[in-house]
């Protein structure tokens, strides 16, 4: 059965956006009235205000709310208790540093099998770079760089930030042009992009401002097709489709 993935622009300042209704969206994936969800703060090193920001946001009236530190690691069966998650939502923070400490406790694979099984897998930034074949970064301090070694579970490569951190924007063109990574996507902070198994379903945001751009390399140029972004309301309604416009 074919999980869902949903990538945003923006990591912590997303989930600090306490009412945005990309939550409730992401929720209403699962199919679950109280569905279980899991946070990985590994990005930023298991940062305690990011873990409380979650429970914050994530509050026990609309869901179970659980996550996982890996640097003080406490729970024995990762992937028992992995796969009894419905969402999993993976912050912001240095994306080589977090990929490299999955692999090494074996999360990537868990992670892999739970997006099979069909959980919703989520995460802004560094949350949304592991889910493709690469991205850009400051993994490794500025200037941003290519990264090329994501998790692979969706074809091509985003760029997150797109309108929040212009400097990313030509490190990701540059990349595109001499192979280092695939074509992909730029997305803005409050912009996501939804995938259902591989297949793009479609662009959404709150903002109406926000946008997100499919981009390629096409007779050696830059070639950059502006995708439609529709606009999630504040209601219920909203929660685990794509509304029409």
């Amino acid at each position: 059965m074919a999980g869902h993935i949903v990538a945003t622009g923006a990591g912590r300042a997303l989930m600090e956006r306490r009412t945005d209704p990309y939550h409730e969206f992401v929720l209403g994936l699962t199919g679950k009235e109280r569905p279980r969800v899991l946070f990985l703060p590994t990005a930023t090193g298991d940062d305690p205000a990011y873990i409380v920001s979650f429970y914050e946001t994530y509050t026990a009236d609309r869901c179970q709310p659980f996550h996982l530190r890996l640097f003080t690691r406490t729970v024995a069966d990762l992937r028992a208790f992995v796969l009894s998650m419905d969402l999993i939502t993976v912050g912001g923070g240095n994306t080589a540093n977090m990929l490299d400490v999955w692999r090494r406790q074996g999360l990537d694979v868990i992670l892999r099998e739970a997006w099979e099984n069909g959980a919703v897998l989520t995460g802004g930034s560094a949350g949304a770079l592991c889910w493709f074949q690469g991205g850009t970064t400051d993994s490794f301090g500025l200037p941003y760089q290519a990264l090329a070694d994501g998790l692979g579970f969706l074809a091509g490569s985003v760029c997150p930030h797109y309108d929040g951190e212009d400097s990313r924007r030509p490190v990701y063109r540059d990349a595109l042009l001499s192979g280092a990574l695939p074509g992909g996507y730029g997305i803005d902070d409050l912009v996501g992009i939804y995938f259902h198994g591989t297949e793009f379903v479609g662009a959404f945001s709150s903002s109406p401002a926000a946008g997100a751009l499919r981009i390629d390399v096409v007779d050696g140029m830059i070639a950059e097709t502006r995708l439609p972004v529709q606009l999630l309301g504040s209601g219920s309604q909203d929660a685990g489709h794509i509304p029409s416009t």
